[in-house]
């Protein structure tokens, strides 16, 4: 802890671009925290915002405020933090016995700090309140496949029109990046997208992994659409992705792989999803994101004499039966063995269909206790209900 207070104390100013905390001890807590410098009536503190579930809380600290919060986090909830900065990167490990280890890396051509009162070279950069949001994929660096989806312009600006796809693409990887130290270091990662169509989000997760962190990777998009499958072929072929390839299969019924670490599902309709959600668990996926689509099965069953009064309106039981639907499905997947969140993808003032299921593996896979799932079963009952997950997964312990 004493190297960690002196790095931050030397570190933590209004260089610092960003700080992120992941990798949580409990996620049900909070997943991920942000903090960067804003300017506020002239001085300079630090906002700090913390994701728990789908809500997100901001406060803003003073310098010594903030040093202290991030100590007290990464010894009590995190397991990870890296500090983004115009001199350098600093990055926390904590172990599961609580060993602290910190590595600093600061910028080649940078120069020693001032002492006494010899006055910075520079000034320090202005700080906005509502300064522009750090994408991981950045405004002004051209992207390939962004320039080809017309989101950006072969300078690398953003199209106004479409600057609501750049977010969400953003967005998406930002889910990926709070998972990677749950995936498996040093070796090949294998990743399905069941379900893929026009593929910019398989691309764009290619493109951090391979080419920004420099995994090695696998990725394979399926979807039954021939004419989709050989343009995003065509793309891959362009773009030099060599390990992203496509091919035309049905979820329900692929077998092309033994082994898979990650299992994506966007937009998959009504059972579809269940499908990829059960072949996953069938691999022992580390991780499955999942963006449900178009859930009518559990419309057609829901039967509850105390909530007709509710039912009885259509567009009320269309959205409550896709909201038990997830329910459903991320507790299930919790029994299955797996760590799981329902959050916020994308705003809701851009699509109703804005549910991420995101699971991740817990060590050795152990199920949640019996009663947990008795409970489910009770649930479901009541409302007259069984999903296709449920009877899939039931299917494969038989």
């Amino acid at each position: 802890m004493e190297q960690l207070e002196k790095i931050l104390e030397e570190w933590v100013d209004e260089n610092v671009s960003q700080i992120i905390l992941s990798n949580p001890r409990d996620a049900q807590a909070a997943s991920k925290v942000k903090i960067r410098p804003v300017l506020l009536k002239g001085q300079v503190c630090f906002q700090q915002t913390v994701y728990r579930g789908t809500q997100v809380f901001h406060s803003n600290h003073s310098r010594p405020e903030i040093i202290e919060e991030i100590k007290k986090m990464l010894a009590d909830y995190f397991r990870q933090g890296e500090l983004q900065s115009s001199r350098g990167t600093v990055t926390v490990l904590v172990s599961k016995k609580g060993k602290i280890t910190v590595s600093a890396k600061k910028r080649a051509g940078q120069q020693p700090e001032s002492t006494g009162s010899e006055k910075p070279e520079t000034e320090p950069r202005a700080l906005a309140h509502n300064r522009t949001k750090l994408y991981i994929l950045e405004e002004g660096i051209p992207v390939d496949f962004l320039v080809d989806l017309g989101v950006q312009t072969p300078e690398g600006k953003i199209v106004r029109s479409r600057y609501d796809k750049f977010r969400q693409i953003n967005r998406y990887l930002e889910f990926i990046q709070d998972i990677l130290p749950r995936l498996p270091a040093g070796e090949t990662l294998r990743i399905i997208d069941f379900g893929c169509g026009k593929s910019y989000l398989t691309f764009a997760m290619y493109h951090y992994l391979h080419r920004m962190k420099h995994y090695p990777v696998k990725i394979t998009g399926l979807d039954l659409k021939a004419d989709v499958i050989r343009h995003c072929n065509e793309l891959a072929e362009k773009y030099g992705y060599r390990d992203l390839q496509f091919e035309i299969g049905d979820i329900s019924t692929y077998e092309g792989a033994d082994r898979v670490d990650m299992v994506v599902t966007l937009h998959a309709c009504d059972t579809a999803t269940d499908y990829a959600l059960a072949k996953a668990v069938k691999w022992g996926a580390g991780v499955i994101l999942a963006v449900p689509c178009c859930q009518h099965e559990v419309n057609r069953q829901i039967a509850c004499p105390r909530l007709e009064p509710i039912l009885k309106y259509g567009l009320i039981r269309e959205r409550m039966s896709a909201l038990i639907t997830d329910a459903v499905r991320a507790n299930v997947l919790e029994e299955m063995g797996y760590d799981t969140q329902i959050l916020e993808f994308i705003d809701m003032e851009h699509t109703p269909k804005n549910i991420l299921i995101r699971a991740v593996k817990r060590k050795g896979m152990q199920p949640r206790a019996e009663s947990r799932k008795q409970k489910l079963e009770e649930a479901c009952d009541h409302l007259n209900i069984a999903t296709t997950l449920q009877r899939l997964l039931a299917e494969q312990q038989e």
